[in-house]
C-alpha cells in the first residue's frame, strides 16, 4: 500500500463511503483532532506509568479510532436504502464509557478530595495528561458542531466527554504517584 495517492492535491479527500469533501471541512476538523489526541495518549503511555494505566490508555487508543472512523463516515452512504449497513464501521458502546467511568473511581479512590481547580503542570507526565486533556476537549466541541449538521451515534459524544474526564483524573493520579506538587489555583481578590 503507497503512503501517498495524489488524491489530496487539491485539497479534497475521501471519506469513508467515497465522498469527497474540502480537506477544512468539519468533519475532518473532527476526526484529525480525534487523530492529534491519540498521538498525545501514545505520547502519556511511553511515559514511566503503571502498567494498569499503560493498558487502559492502549485500549483508548483502539477506541478513538474507532471514535475516527465514526465521524470520517459519509452518513448517506452508510446506510442502504432498506435501513442495512452498507460499512462496517464499528461504533462505541455503552460498556466504553462504563470502563472509563470504572477506572474513574478507581483512580479517585487513593485520591485527595478537590477543594479547588489546579494548575496544569508539576512534572512532565502529567503536563502531557493535561495537554491530551485540552485536545479532548476541542475534539468534543468539534464533533459537536458535527453533531448538529450531521448527526451520529450518541455515544461517540459521550466517550470524548468521559474520556477528557479520565485524563484529568490521571494527571492527578499521575501527579501523586510522580510525588510532583498539585499547585492549586487560588482567585485573587480584587483590592
Amino acid at each position: 500500500m503507497k503512503v501517498y495517492t495524489k488524491t489530496g492535491d487539491k485539497g479534497t479527500t475521501a471519506l469513508f463511503g467515497g465522498t469527497r469533501v474540502p480537506k477544512h471541512h468539519i468533519r475532518i476538523d473532527s476526526y484529525g483532532t480525534v487523530d492529534e489526541l491519540n498521538s498525545h495518549i501514545g505520547l502519556i503511555r511511553d511515559q514511566k506509568i503503571d502498567e494498569l494505566s499503560k493498558k487502559t490508555l492502549v485500549n483508548i487508543q483502539n477506541k478513538l479510532f474507532t471514535v475516527g472512523a465514526v465521524l470520517a463516515t459519509d452518513p448517506e452512504k452508510a446506510i442502504l436504502k432498506n435501513g442495512q449497513k452498507r460499512l462496517n464501521i464499528p461504533t462505541i458502546s455503552i460498556e466504553d464509557i462504563e470502563l472509563l467511568e470504572k477506572e474513574i473511581d478507581f483512580m479517585n479512590e487513593s485520591l485527595p478530595a478537590m477543594t479547588h481547580f489546579v494548575l496544569p503542570g508539576g512534572h512532565q507526565t502529567v503536563s502531557f495528561c493535561h495537554i491530551a486533556r485540552c485536545v479532548c476537549r476541542r475534539a468534543e466541541r468539534l464533533a459537536t458542531e458535527l453533531q448538529e449538521i450531521s448527526p451520529f451515534e450518541a455515544t461517540t459524544l459521550q466517550y470524548l466527554n468521559r474520556l477528557s474526564d479520565y485524563l484529568f483524573v490521571l494527571a492527578r493520579k499521575l501527579s501523586h504517584d510522580l510525588k510532583a506538587d498539585e499547585i492549586e489555583w487560588i482567585p485573587e481578590k480584587n483590592s
